[in-house]
């Protein structure tokens, strides 16, 4: 979850509008609205009067690779074992398909990194989208995947020689949804 995703819950949580902690913070209603669209920041000061506030820790706001939980299962695989059959399009979906044959659901993803501020100011004077096309490329050789299983969603990534299972948190509804430094879309096609 990014800053503002986590600063509009906890807000909403303590039970204020943005007009109410905008009052009590002195600043505009739109300086809030702004950084809960992650289109800025406060200053440390706000930072601290808001986390008092909505009663969470500044790390909390602040920490944004708590979309996967520290629960991990690595196990080598060797892709080249896998045969592509079915709805599967390559052999990563075959190696998912064959870890998790069970599933309630197996959604492949597209996974671009997000772009922090220097990145995008760089990626929209060298030639727009080119820095996150570059990380899609880079990592266009892993297999992304949400699993869903006995009521609960993993994030499933296939290399070649690995197969890491991540178990998320919170599940997930959404078409596209940003975890960590990632944003992750669903693909066009599902395995089950």
């Amino acid at each position: 979850m990014t800053f503002g995703e986590k600063f509009k819950r906890a807000r909403k949580e303590a039970g204020l509008t943005q007009e109410q902690l905008a009052e009590r913070i002195n600043v505009s209603r739109s300086a809030v609205a702004k950084w809960e669209t992650d289109k800025g920041m406060p200053d440390i000061n706000n930072l601290k009067a808001i986390s008092k506030l909505v009663d969470v820790s500044v790390d909390y706001l602040l920490d944004d690779t708590d979309g996967i939980s520290f629960n991990e299962i690595k196990e080598p695989i060797n892709l080249e074992d896998y045969v592509k059959t079915g709805k599967c399009r390559d052999k990563r979906d075959a190696a998912c398909l064959a870890r998790y044959p069970d599933a309630d659901a197996i959604i492949p993803l597209i996974r671009i990194r997000k772009l922090t501020i220097k990145e995008s100011i760089v990626d929209f004077f060298v030639q727009s989208g080119i820095l996150p096309i570059g990380d899609y490329l880079s990592t266009g050789l892993i297999g992304f995947y949400l699993v869903e299983m006995n009521n609960k969603q993993y994030i499933v990534s296939v290399s070649k020689d690995f197969l890491i299972t991540r178990e998320l948190p919170e599940k997930i509804h959404e078409h596209k949804f940003v975890i960590g430094k990632y944003r992750y879309k669903r693909a066009g096609y599902v395995l089950v």
